[in-house]
């Protein structure tokens, strides 16, 4: 089965998680690791000949055109992931939709020549109160959006029983939740990100084979930042510093398992669009 590879293109400052300690007004002041990163995961993609999604944060994509048209050029898909990772649980309507629209123009204007389509919410919040956010995606031409987590124990996102599999939100808009497998009566994530480092490989494996073999495609995320374990440590209570920093100098050999044991293409593709 055909599954979908995607990439959250932001730097290590913009995570959601280090918000407490690094404000928005002092990102001009870090240090830009994204290129180098991100060069990691593209020579992994073309090592194994896959083409993927990119949902580009605006900010990189304003300080970083050439690494922007660089991932367009490789053949990767190019979507859209806010301006200022800003969660939408934590913005208006208005707000959210003007931080939009600066991402796709700064998007655009690294001479991006195809359309984007494609959607991903800061932190996966699109959530029941923010259902108001597709409206305003299918407004500004966004075909698909990939942000529901169909789960129920997460503190910040999660929709409990939303479908598991890509659907339809309207006529000419679908969804393409993260994954998720269902084990033991529960709804387990298995779809990357922190989930991918903590856990063994072997679960993610499992998981996603199981997935697949209920007719299921998957779709996988990761960000560059959870290949660069040479980057900025931030003080963090132990939880989130467990959660964040877990398991960063094995990411790069785990996606280069992955990338072996399954195929993968972009979210686009996967859904015929």
């Amino acid at each position: 089965m055909l599954n979908a590879f995607s990439v959250d293109l932001e730097d290590w400052f913009c995570v959601y998680n280090l918000s407490h300690a690094i404000k928005r007004e002092d990102w001009d002041d870090c240090d830009l690791r994204v290129a180098e990163s991100t060069g990691r995961v593209l020579d992994l993609l073309s090592k194994h000949r896959v083409r993927a999604t990119f949902f580009v944060l605006g900010y990189i994509a304003e300080r970083l055109p050439e690494l922007v048209r660089d991932v367009a050029d490789r053949g990767h898909e190019i979507a859209v992931h806010s301006y200022d990772h800003l969660l939408i649980t934590k913005t208006t309507p208005d707000d959210f939709e003007r931080d939009l629209v600066r991402a796709l123009d700064a998007i655009r204007s690294c001479g991006v020549e195809q359309d984007i389509i494609g959607f991903r919410a800061p932190s996966f919040t699109i959530v029941e109160e923010t259902r108001w956010a597709l409206d305003i995606l299918e407004k500004h031409g966004i075909r698909y959006d990939s942000s529901i987590f169909p789960i129920g124990f997460h503190p910040d996102y999660g929709m409990a029983d939303a479908p598991l599999k890509p659907y339809k939100v309207s006529e000419s808009m679908y969804e393409f939740p993260l994954t998720v497998a269902e084990l033991f009566g529960r709804r387990l994530p298995c779809s990357g990100g922190g989930y991918f480092r903590i856990f063994p490989y072997f679960y993610t494996r499992y998981c996603i084979r199981k997935v697949n073999a209920e007719g299921r495609p998957a779709v996988f995320y990761i960000h560059p930042w959870e290949l660069d374990p040479g980057q900025p440590r931030v003080t963090l209570p132990i939880m989130k510093r467990f959660r964040h920093y877990r398991n960063l100098r094995k990411t790069e050999r785990r996606l280069d398992r992955l990338l072996g044991d399954f195929r993968f293409s972009t979210i686009r593709e996967v859904l015929g669009l």
